[in-house]
């Protein structure tokens, strides 16, 4: 398969700061050998600076947005399976917006389910996925190249541990499906069912049991090891047609054996073969 890498190395605004020194750390770690040893077709685009000096969370947040789109756009005209590597969640919503995807699966141990009205910590990326769901932040959402926000029936959230109160009342009164690993195959059915043609595949890396592989700083308890993410991951793409693939929230500085690069290679390479083979 032809595969573009997309590089958006920013964390809550700042240039190479925190997470967004995972995209380099990846490839540093062997990611791009990983992928062409497999026979792919492999090129990388990095989106380099983007947005003000003053690197405003927000307003960078969205620039980083709009960026990852257009590179995107770029990869799937040129015939390419666009992946990108991100610092920050929200970095999915151009990534969405690029691929045109009418549908998300979305694994994280988080909700990132928080609007600016419910927030306690104002975070921006805990306001990720309601951003895609058009729940918040719709002005700057709109000013992203291509973006729609995805129906909430279409949207399969996976093994979401760590969720505040008001994501929990929110995600009462919304058809979001949710899933642990082990539930995927229903929850592929359900979003067959749902009418989705086209699927981002969001991964979190904080998604796996910090016990089994830590990939920053936000631990809770649970969550699937390696093997049965990846077993997970690959069921969804053999069910559903994903169209594109965003990997987030890797910190190097709390994977001090550097373990992630090469499971990252080993998790991209078993779904790349099953959307190949499906």
């Amino acid at each position: 398969m032809k595969i573009t890498l997309i590089l958006a190395s920013y964390d809550s605004g700042h240039y190479h700061g925190g997470m967004g020194q995972g995209p380099d750390a990846l490839i540093s770690g062997g990611l791009v050998d990983a992928l062409t040893m497999a026979g792919h077709d492999v090129a990388v685009e990095d989106i380099g600076r983007v947005g003000a000096e003053q690197e405003r969370e927000i307003a960078t947040g969205f620039a980083v947005c709009n960026a990852v789109s257009g590179e995107v756009r770029i990869a799937i005209d040129r015939g390419r399976f666009p992946i990108v590597l991100a610092g920050n969640c929200l970095t999915s919503a151009g990534a969405v917006a690029g691929e045109g995807a009418d549908a998300i699966i979305w694994a994280d141990q988080h909700g990132d389910l928080n609007t600016p009205e419910t927030s306690v910590y104002g975070f921006l990326d805990g306001m990720a996925l309601a951003t895609v769901l058009g729940l918040c932040w719709r002005p700057m959402a709109s000013t992203i190249p291509g973006f729609k926000p995805i129906d909430p029936s279409r949207c399969v959230l996976v093994n979401a541990r760590d969720l505040d109160p008001a994501e929990e009342q929110l995600l009462q009164t919304l058809p979001v499906i949710r899933t642990e690993c082990a539930g995927v195959a229903q929850a592929t059915q359900q979003l067959q069912a749902a009418g989705a043609e086209s699927v981002h595949m969001h991964l979190d890396l904080d998604v796996h049991d910090p016990k089994e592989l830590q990939a920053n700083r936000y631990i809770t308890s649970g969550g699937p090891n390696p093997e049965q993410l990846r077993a997970a991951a690959c069921a969804m793409a053999l069910a559903v047609p994903v169209v594109g693939i965003t990997v987030s929230a890797y910190d190097p500085a709390f994977d001090a054996q550097a373990d992630v690069p090469p499971m990252v290679g080993q998790l991209l390479n078993d779904l790349i073969a099953t959307i190949e083979g499906r």
